[in-house]
């Protein structure tokens, strides 16, 4: 069984991550590759103390890099898209 800080890995902090958060209270997470949406929730909901209503997930593949003559990709991870109850909000952006 996962803990909830091993579930939620990271928030990606960029310029549509910000977008989706501003206008919608859609907050982006780098979550375990094996953590399914209840799971995800849960672990939002226990760390930041927030409702969650609605949870969107996706794998993302690994871009293919090349260095000299060895051929390979980034790892595969994958996004969870979390969106939030009405009033809630995380302080992920320093101020």
């Amino acid at each position: 069984m996962l803990d909830a800080r091993q579930i939620i890995i990271k928030p990606i902090i960029s310029e549509k991550a910000f977008d989706l958060q501003s206008e919608h209270s859609k907050y982006t997470f780098k979550v375990h590759k094996d953590a399914t949406k209840p799971q995800i929730a849960a672990a939002v909901e226990e760390i930041f103390d927030v409702k969650v209503t609605k949870v969107n997930t996706l794998n993302v593949t690994g871009k293919p890099r090349r260095v000299r003559y060895q051929k390979g990709k980034t790892p595969d991870w994958k996004k969870a898209i979390v969106t939030l109850g009405a009033g809630d909000s995380i302080e992920i952006y320093p101020s």
